[in-house]
């Protein structure tokens, strides 16, 4: 028993004194590349597996992508889950500019605030805020939109985050003459063909729309399509309107991908329990002192 605190001692000296990798030395001209210590080195026979995989699931991918896209009772697509096929939204890398847009028209003062999100990256979304527009369907958990002919309805359900919905009313109403801001705004929506065509008003300025592009103001106003191209791809677009943050209209788009035999689960947001690094940054403090829910 009396040895083991020198042994424990004379395996951490020796420990200390091993590196962890070596340094590469200069490559010779004409010679192979240097081999980094602790690096897996994939060789001719892993890269035909990879080969061979990435052609399996290329093919598995155009499979999936031919299987007729089921219609609702209306005869429209069906953009979510149905009785016999179910499954979410998923965005696909995570980017910073997932919508495609190169030039925003921003105002002064939005194109320092866009920077300045993009820096400190403070986003209500990791502290349970809802998130409206594009957002919605960045999370990677995934989103599930469901359209109730029905009952001329659509809602989009968040997974993740703060775990809340949003409603589009397909009854023909208009937008509200006196609205209330909120995180989702009001949405109306219609079918233009096959895509599902919706207008929203009436957004507070408590959450980002994105991941920091694109700042925005209580005049707010977007133009959303959903088009499900084949069974597996749902094409979102976006026009963003706002007067006060822009100098002009814009637009964007962005392929979702169908995750299948997947549904809405159980998830619990608990400000700062995994991202305080994301939530803090280079601030001292968060308030958490306001409501979560719109």
């Amino acid at each position: 028993m009396r040895g083991r605190p020198f042994l424990f001692g004379l395996v951490a000296a020796v420990v200390a004194t091993v590196p962890l990798y070596t340094q590469s030395p200069a490559q010779t001209p004409g010679q192979p590349a240097p081999v980094q210590v602790g690096v897996p080195q994939g060789g001719a026979g892993d890269s035909r597996r990879d080969g061979e995989a990435q052609q399996r699931a290329e093919a598995e991918r155009k499979r999936r992508a031919a299987v007729p896209i089921p219609k609702a009772s209306d005869g429209h697509p069906e953009l979510g889950s149905t009785l016999t096929s179910k499954g979410v939204w998923l965005p696909g890398p995570v980017v910073p500019n997932p919508l495609g847009v190169k030039d925003p028209p921003y105002q002064p003062w939005a194109r320092a605030m866009a920077a300045d999100r993009r820096r400190a990256q403070l986003e209500p979304h990791t502290r349970c805020k809802p998130s409206g527009v594009m957002r919605q369907f960045l999370t990677p958990y995934g989103a599930e939109l469901v359209v109730i002919p029905e009952e001329k309805i659509a809602y989009i359900f968040d997974i993740g985050g703060p775990h809340t919905y949003r409603t589009i009313y397909m009854d023909g109403r208009k937008h509200p003459a006196d609205l209330k801001p909120e995180y989702y705004g009001h949405s109306i929506g219609w079918w233009e063909g096959d895509t599902l065509v919706v207008d929203s008003v009436g957004y507070n300025e408590g959450f980002w729309m994105d991941r920091g592009q694109f700042p925005h103001t209580t005049q707010l106003h977007t133009i959303e399509r959903f088009t499900r191209t084949d069974f597996i791809t749902l094409r979102y677009e976006v026009t963003i309107d706002d007067p006060g943050a822009y100098t002009a209209p814009f637009s964007g788009k962005v392929d979702l991908r169908w995750e299948p035999d997947v549904e809405l689960f159980e998830y619990v947001c608990q400000e700062s329990n995994y991202a305080p690094d994301l939530m803090l940054r280079d601030a001292e403090a968060v308030g958490r002192t306001s409501e979560f829910v719109p």
